[in-house]
């Protein structure tokens, strides 16, 4: 089962070390709330209570609990002045605790009468129940979703602070299906992904389109690997520094790692597969260390078969979630039907020859 390691491939750990070196996360800027969902939240201020008073949940009459207990239509009581009478949103008056309903007041006579007895807190929404204050909208290296944004809004935000990395894709031509896959996958990660078309499949088209624009991540689609037209990793070379050629990764061994600058920059292969484990295994993570995302939670559960991996490279795994078992759909190699089915994905190390049948594992959703 054992299998040598290439010599000319770099293992997929130190492939990540000379990646992530040196590099921060980038600087937080403000996005209308719109914009900022599904971006990482940078550092926030803390919110006020919301409501900041206790206020009416519903229209009827602010009344104190305590001056209508046990009144009802048989026995009714009495009021001095009549009740002020409060709509959804208003803020309660001074000494109310609850809101009655129109027909629990009879206005028709000298003297209001109360029909109904009063709970307190029946028709007000409390001080600080939506958000009792002192905490942001949310922790700094969380996804903004949906729910965050309905807090922001309720807290009467405008914008919210967030972490949203630059990435350029290039795409070298013959990779276009790929290069939108690996676009979606970015802006669902929370870049700011803008797909660069290259001229053509030769080392000046790629420099051109790779020094024409500004980002955090460079990222190229296609020409990494030894073909005639594959020039990328010279264009690379002529732009930058290369870093590595050859990943100990299956599959995605031809994977390039390189810089720019300050820009780290990983060539991916043009073929699906080979791209969306180079994405999964580099450039997520680097993804992640720009926007100051906090480490993602893998889902364990046991496998419902044995995964199986040569020693020596390691080997990204598609899994399914079958009943609350992990099934095993492709490991290496990646059929596009295995990708469709996919909810997870687990990156079995170069040292180990797999996972038995039974064993727990650590997954990381698909399109988390």
């Amino acid at each position: 089962m054992t299998q040598c390691l290439p010599p000319l491939l770099t293992p997929l750990d130190t492939a990540l070390v000379r990646l992530l070196g040196g590099l921060d996360s980038v600087a937080p800027i403000e996005l209308p709330l719109a914009d900022a969902r599904g971006c990482v939240a940078a550092e926030m201020p803390p919110l006020a209570a919301c409501p900041p008073h206790d206020i009416a949940a519903v229209d009827g009459w602010a009344l104190s609990a305590g001056d209508v207990v046990g009144a009802s239509s048989y026995s009714p009581a009495q009021l001095a002045a009549l009740p002020a009478w409060v709509e959804a949103g208003d803020a309660m008056p001074s000494g109310c605790d609850c809101v009655l309903d129109a027909a629990a007041v009879d206005t028709s006579g000298p003297i209001a009468e109360v029909l109904a007895d009063g709970v307190p807190g029946r028709g007000v929404r409390r001080a600080g129940s939506d958000h009792a204050g002192g905490k942001p909208v949310v922790a700094a290296g969380l996804e903004i979703r949906t729910h965050h944004l309905l807090l922001a809004r309720a807290a009467g935000l405008k914008t919210l602070s967030v972490r949203r990395p630059r990435l350029r894709l290039v795409n070298v031509p013959g990779g276009t299906a790929t290069a939108a896959v690996i676009a979606e996958l970015a802006r669902t990660a929370g870049a700011d992904a803008i797909v660069v078309e290259a001229r053509a499949r030769d080392a000046e088209s790629v420099a051109d389109a790779a020094d024409s624009v500004a980002c955090d991540l460079l990222l190229t689609i296609g020409g990494s690997g030894p073909g005639r037209c594959d020039a990328t990793v010279a264009a690379l070379s002529e732009c930058g520094e290369l870093l590595a050629h050859g990943i100990a990764l299956h599959p995605g061994k031809t994977t390039a790692l390189g810089r720019i600058g300050t820009v780290p920059v990983i060539a991916l292969p043009g073929s699906p597969d080979q791209a969306l484990a180079a994405w999964l295994a580099l450039a997520l993570p680097l993804l992640d260390r720009l926007s100051g995302r906090q480490s993602r939670k893998p889902v364990s559960l046991p496998l419902a078969r044995k995964v199986a991996s040569g020693v020596g490279i390691a080997e990204l795994a598609l899994l399914a979630n079958d009943r609350g078992t992990w099934l095993p759909l492709a490991a290496g190699d990646l059929p596009l039907q295995a990708i469709a089915r996919a909810d997870a994905w687990l990156l079995v190390p170069a040292n180990s020859e797999g996972f038995a049948a039974g064993a727990a594992v650590d997954a990381y959703l698909m399109w988390e």
